[in-house]
């Protein structure tokens, strides 16, 4: 092999395309900013509309539209995207990854949900997200990714304290469901979850984005003359659940929800569950201490064949548990109002600033690409974990893989992480062998590490190409090394002026070195 300090420069006639086809990415279809901007857009979308208080559909159909593609367009995205790689059977675990990844506050609160006892009963050690797709299954992140959204998506507006209630219901309801689903043996008990979780997505998304019929509806309710069904067919003229069985078909929640909303004749023990964990949580949304609870309770325990005594401590028992499934989920206001059967102080939140370099996380995180390597890792699995350990481990606002095309005159981005990363990558196009004295021709011809920041930027290099696509005012771009070749490079930067620090600058570099070293061996583990 050659000597990894004299890479072979970028005119050698081998074509890296095709002797490292595992780099060839099969990237989600993400919106140019993400899912964190798409988030943003729908977010505001049609905001002058509620403003100026226009009172919105008329039917059924109509409200369906209106929330679908007015006020919640970046929810159906990322369900469409997560939807797309859950029903491909041929896709990996790096793709989900990188949905999630593209942003901060989903990656650290999937992150929580996967360190959870309720989640994690074994208490693994996740430390990131395609560790947490191999410990709580692909699917499972997927529906995690999905619920988070959805949370964001409602908490923006509209007749909050309505919003919120139903949200308290809606968790408490589903990791009661999720227990008594346990209870009955029910393998789908994960899946339980998630389909009660959103089984009150139209009552959520109409009290978030309702406008005046919205606050006419609630205006009924304080009224209390009418009941909650009656309100309903007055405003907004059919009954809310018709609009969360409209939505489950539409963004394809799943069978089990829909099959749920709308209420067989002969349900299925998961169906029974959700049923029974929503009627205890509306039972129980006042006090643990209501006649009504006492009641349902003997209802579940006929159902799963439990002493109700045992049972009333472990739904208790849940009960707290949803409190803090709330919280991890974003919906902190939520869990507050989730009535706990012994009053109790709950935990702070926690405050996060994902720009911060934890060494610890560093540690984990090589640790972790050590022992895939073992495993018979890919080499475009090493790359996700080197791009998040980069980003969440050291501490960018976005980092980058980029690769030399097969015939060597092209750097080209591949796959990236963080805030506004998708634009960075598709401008990341760069052709090599021009004037000696650009970044990326420079950095080709003597490849080693380079720190761009105030007074750190090496001398006698032009930096116009990539002024024309990034304004970060610090960056750093180390290369890749495989089998004595040099392939493409990691390039990462932060938003915040100033310097980069050397023990950022060395973690950035013993990151990128770690790929470096460990493809042999993944190459090595594949074809033993």
């Amino acid at each position: 092999m050659q000597d990894m300090n004299t890479p072979k420069p970028p005119g050698s006639a081998t074509a890296s395309g095709a002797l490292f086809p595992d780099l060839e990415f099969g990237l989600p279809e993400v919106a140019a900013g993400g899912i964190e901007s798409g988030a943003r857009a729908g977010a505001a979308a049609d905001d002058g509309a509620r403003a100026a208080g226009q009172p919105g559909p008329h039917s059924l159909s109509g409200w369906l539209a209106h929330i679908r593609e007015r006020e919640m367009p970046a929810l159906g995205a990322t369900v469409a995207l997560v939807k797309s790689i859950t029903e491909d059977e041929k896709a990996s675990t790096d793709r989900l990854a990188q949905v999630i990844l593209q942003d901060a506050a989903m990656t650290a609160k999937v992150l929580k949900l996967a360190n959870s006892a309720y989640f994690n009963p074994a208490r693994q050690n996740v430390a990131t997200i395609s560790r947490a797709i191999v410990v709580l299954g692909f699917d499972v992140v997927a529906e995690m990714a999905i619920g988070i959204r959805l949370v964001d998506a409602l908490l923006t507006g509209g007749v909050r304290q309505r919003v919120v209630d139903e949200m308290a219901e809606s968790f408490h309801g589903a990791v009661l469901a999720r227990t008594i689903a346990g209870m009955k043996r029910d393998g789908r008990h994960e899946e339980v979850f998630i389909a009660a979780l959103l089984s009150r997505v139209g009552e959520m998304a109409f009290w978030a984005f309702g406008g005046q019929a919205a606050i006419r509806l609630d205006a009924l309710l304080h009224d209390g003359k009418l009941s909650r069904e009656a309100a309903q067919a007055i405003v907004p003229g059919f009954p809310l659940r018709q609009l969360s069985i409209g939505l489950a078909k539409e963004w394809k929640l799943g069978t089990l929800l829909q099959s749920a909303l709308e209420g067989g004749a002969r349900p299925t023990p998961s169906e029974q569950a959700i049923r029974y964990g929503r009627k205890l949580a509306l039972a129980s949304s006042q006090s643990w201490a209501a006649p009504d609870v006492g009641l349902v309770i003997a209802e579940i325990a006929g159902f799963a064949a439990v002493d109700p005594e045992l049972l009333h401590a472990q739904l208790a028992e849940a009960t707290e548990e949803a409190a803090s499934i709330a919280r991890y989920f974003g919906a902190t206001e939520a869990a507050l109002r989730i009535p706990l059967p012994t009053p109790r102080q709950l935990e702070p939140a926690e405050s996060e600033d994902p720009m911060l370099p934890d060494p610890m996380l560093q540690l984990r995180i090589l640790r972790e690409i050590s022992g895939r390597v073992a495993s018979g890792a890919r080499l475009n699995e090493l790359v996700q974990l080197v791009l998040e350990g980069v980003l969440r481990g050291v501490g960018f606002d976005r980092v980058l893989f980029a690769m030399l095309t097969p015939n060597r005159l092209q750097l080209v981005g591949k796959a990236g992480l963080g805030a506004r990363v998708e634009q960075l990558r598709q401008k990341f196009i760069f052709t090599l062998g021009g004037a000696p004295d650009d970044l990326f021709n420079a950095f080709f011809r003597h490849a080693r590490a380079i720190r761009l920041a105030g007074g750190k930027s090496p001398a006698g290099l032009s930096l116009e190409r990539l002024q024309m696509i990034s304004a970060a005012p610090i960056a750093c771009l180390a290369p890749v090394v495989v089998q004595g070749q040099v392939i493409g490079l990691f390039y990462a930067e932060r938003d915040q002026p100033g310097e980069l620090d050397d023990e950022s600058f060395e973690a950035f570099q013993l990151f990128v070195q770690q790929l470096s070293l460990m493809s042999p061996a993944a190459g090595a583990a594949r074809g033993s």
